[in-house]
């Protein structure tokens, strides 16, 4: 499976390709981050990073976006833009028919290093060790993102079959109703 995770960001939107299945080494196949400049309109920032994503999505040509959740905090404008960017990033990956999943901060954290209260460093360095790379990715944005691909390869198996229990579990229970 080949993972684009996405750390949105209106200033810095780190991006990550990872390649792997759960239980085998897995390999990144790059890491960087967008940008746009904080002084740029609103809708040019938003386009410079739709133009970005769609260079990573070209190049690399994912099976799977995974983007970092929205999760409430203090400053609103904050949220704001991470949400916006994230929209963004979910709209590139829907246009072309490629599936998205969100996953929460501190499921991926609890993913990679073991701890959903892990700290940047943390992530940091076990994004290192488990992709086999000489140096944390820089800066954080970009390790967060190789962390989210990671958390989806290793986490999407259960969450399939979780899915698949339900959806069974409500056609025998919808077979059920009309017998």
């Amino acid at each position: 499976m080949r993972v684009l995770g996405v750390d949105p960001g209106l200033t810095r939107c780190g991006v990550g390709v990872v390649e792997g299945v759960a239980g085998r080494p897995l390999r990144m196949l790059g890491v960087g981050v967008v940008r746009t400049s904080a002084d740029a309109d609103l809708g040019l920032r938003l386009v410079g990073i739709e133009q970005g994503l769609e260079r990573w999505l070209d190049e690399y040509q994912p099976e799977l976006v995974a983007v970092e959740r929205v999760f409430s905090q203090h400053n609103v404008r904050t949220v704001m833009g991470t949400a916006q960017a994230s929209a963004v990033a979910m709209l590139c990956a829907a246009r072309r028919g490629i599936p998205v999943a969100l996953h929460t901060p501190s499921e991926i954290k609890a993913a990679v290093t073991g701890s959903g209260r892990a700290d940047k460093a943390q992530v940091g360095a076990m994004v290192t060790r488990l992709l086999r790379l000489d140096a944390p990715p820089k800066p954080a944005d970009a390790a967060d993102a190789l962390a989210l691909a990671i958390c989806h390869i290793w986490r999407a198996p259960a969450q399939n079959r979780l899915q698949q229990a339900v959806a069974l579990h409500a056609s025998n229970a919808s077979k059920g109703r009309s017998a």
